[in-house]
């Protein structure tokens, strides 16, 4: 029976073994206690999870956020490189209903100014993570009507705990666990390590190493290995676009929205395509090929944003940034490439990028890909599921996409709730009477 009220958006706790789910359910129904959350859980406390937070909120629907780290947006705070910064300017970078970033930031803020920002947001909302609660299941149990999430505590020793709730948000994002080659590094028995836990490039000096993979991670790393006296060699395997960050002033970015409401997508990636030919010159004969089809074409079908240059291209064209072509395998120490040619590298550092790991925890196939942890709808239409399922954070458009995700869950959630208030249970709720969930 119920015995307590909690804090955090109006729980009640639950003593009492879990009953028994349908079908995936029962292998989430082991849990030591349950509790009762009125509005939606959240599993991820980044920006998607604290943009939902804070619109639910905002339309007066409470919400439980749980995350595995100890902080807020840790994946920011703790898995990024110091030297990072925002690659697009602050005014596309704000989340829902928050004031702009405050004066003096720069207009592409640094990995700090951004933490900053989320921990103010969070404050502004009074969005309290339950930090440290690692999920290690979802599923739906139709019996009840209610999604059964449980979640481990990871810092605190209280063992595990069911969270049950009429409305799921999955916000782990896109960018949830560090992707590592399939093939491995076989025998090297130099330094091996993700970008993940690159953090500055002076740890590197006087060294050999050599970066796999060409994207943003991948070219911000390299120059920041050669500011810091580091031979820096860089794998390129398929083909890429490289765009300057700012054309005449302006942010590329920022233009290309612009240019959108005015003209066919292909219209403009050939006007980029122009302007990077007369700023950056011809990158092919660095060994930077391009693709056929044009950046924006590439960023809305796959997903794969394009490089924006800070500097890494100046580097490559001076020789100091080695373009080497794939690797085909590792040797003792160092590379074979597939053009034979074998070279020796103290360190190898892996710009991979990062998947979702919806799959590993979320028991549900219909609306997220078990292949990718994505969901299988696209954009504008990948925020809603079945059964009260929702996602946020995972559109590939970046914290534009955040935003967009946040607003439409949060009202179509507050619509439901609103409704919900008008039923019998919903109001004897509001009246303090205490409710149980039959097993």
């Amino acid at each position: 029976m119920p015995t307590s009220q909690q804090d955090g958006g109006g729980e009640r706790l639950f003593h009492g073994g879990a009953g028994d789910g349908d079908g995936d359910g029962a292998a989430v129904a082991a849990a030591a206690r349950q509790v009762w959350v009125p509005g939606p859980v959240i599993v991820g406390a980044g920006p998607s999870g604290l943009a939902t937070a804070a619109c639910l909120k905002a339309r007066g629907v409470p919400s439980l956020v749980l995350d595995k780290d100890a902080t807020v947006a840790a994946s920011w705070r703790e898995r990024t490189y110091e030297r990072l910064r925002l690659h697009l300017p602050r005014g596309f970078c704000e989340l829902p209903l928050a004031p702009p970033f405050p004066p003096g930031t720069p207009p592409y803020p640094t990995r700090d100014q951004f933490v900053a920002y989320l921990d103010a947001y969070a404050r502004a909302f009074a969005v309290e993570p339950r930090l440290g609660s690692r999920v290690r299941a979802a599923s739906y149990d139709a019996a009840i009507g209610f999604w059964r999430v449980a979640a481990v505590d990871e810092a605190g020793g209280a063992g595990e705990t069911e969270f049950l709730s009429r409305w799921l948000v999955v916000a782990t994002g896109e960018n949830a666990v560090a992707a590592w080659p399939a093939e491995g590094v076989g025998a090297y028995r130099g330094a091996v390590m993700h970008t993940s836990s690159y953090k500055r490039g002076d740890e590197f000096a006087g060294k050999k190493v050599l970066v796999v993979g060409c994207g943003n991670s991948g070219m911000e790393v390299s120059l920041d290995l050669c500011n810091n006296g580091a031979a820096t060699s860089m794998v390129v395997r398929d083909k890429i676009h490289v765009l300057p960050r700012e054309i005449l002033g302006i942010s590329t970015f920022g233009l290309s929205v612009f240019l959108l409401k005015w003209f066919p997508i292909k219209w403009v990636d050939a006007l980029l395509l122009i302007f990077s030919r007369l700023i950056l010159g011809n990158i092919e004969k660095y060994g930077l090929r391009r693709p056929k089809i044009g950046p924006l074409q590439i960023k809305c079908s796959t997903g794969k944003t394009p490089v924006l240059d800070i500097g890494a291209l100046k580097k490559i064209k001076n020789g100091e940034i080695k373009v080497v072509p794939a690797i085909h395998c590792f040797t003792e120490d160092g590379v074979e490439f597939v053009n034979g040619c074998r070279e020796d590298f103290d360190a190898v550092i892996f710009a991979t990028g990062y998947k979702s790991n919806v799959p590993s925890w979320l028991k549900e196939e219909e609306f997220f890909s078990e292949s990718d942890g994505f969901p299988r709808k696209a954009f504008p239409h990948s925020w809603r599921g079945k059964n009260g399922l929702y996602a946020t954070g995972f559109t590939k458009r970046g914290l534009q996409g955040t935003s967009y995700d946040a607003a439409m869950i949060a009202a179509d959630i507050a619509r439901r709730w609103t409704k919900s208030l008008a039923g019998p249970t919903a109001a004897a709720d509001a009246d303090h009477h205490e409710t149980y969930i039959a097993n």
